[in-house]
């Protein structure tokens, strides 16, 4: 292959985004629409593996010749799969229900190869035990981060933080929403060294 194959990551978050810019890769991204409700019977894990490689298939045709990123997140408890809050009651409720508990993070990362047609998945376990919060603490992260677009009703990459007594995985990046670890594992396989020359 003369040139490195161009990088396009299928997802609008814009903290996706800024996980991938620490590679210091060259890309585009485009947000892809998809239904993203999970199949009967489907498990947490089958699910963010097929929702990663839809995103990443979704823009094939408008990126020939390019690795594209898709990625997809499930928040577990007790066997159920999180939705987002939407409204300050319903995260009131969830971190309620989180106090001093475990939360399993399943995070789906695909990446194809439109060139071939090949593809690479796989997913990323993250756990975040939350200490005992108070009703006061619930109400005062609510108010400030507003979290009712994040599944779990918080965010890691801002005051989330504060709520928890540890976390445990492989790859914290993954809690955020892109697994870099295996990432870049897949890009080397697919000939893009994250620490090579880049066009």
């Amino acid at each position: 292959m003369s040139e490195s194959p161009r990088l396009v990551l299928a997802s609008g978050s814009r903290w996706r985004r800024q996980l991938l810019d620490r590679l210091q890769i060259p890309y585009l991204w485009a947000s892809p629409d998809i239904d993203e409700s999970p199949l009967p019977a489907e498990t947490p894990e089958a699910l963010v593996h097929r929702l990663s490689l839809a995103k990443a298939q979704r823009l094939a045709e408008a990126f020939p010749r390019h690795l594209i990123i898709g990625s997809d997140q499930v928040a577990i408890f007790n066997g159920n799969i999180l939705g987002k809050p939407g409204n300050v009651q319903a995260a009131r409720e969830q971190l309620t229900r989180f106090s001093g508990q475990r939360v399993r993070f399943l995070t789906g990362l695909a990446l194809l190869d439109t060139a071939n047609g090949c593809h690479r998945s796989c997913h990323e376990r993250y756990d975040v035990v939350f200490r005992s919060l108070s009703a006061r603490e619930i109400d005062s992260y609510v108010a400030r981060e507003r979290p009712l677009d994040s599944a779990g009703s918080f965010r890691m990459e801002g005051l989330g933080i504060t709520l928890f007594e540890r976390l445990e995985g492989n790859d914290p990046n993954a809690l955020i929403g892109l697994p870099l670890i295996r990432l870049c594992s897949m890009l080397r396989d697919a000939g893009l060294d994250p620490l090579g020359p880049h066009p």
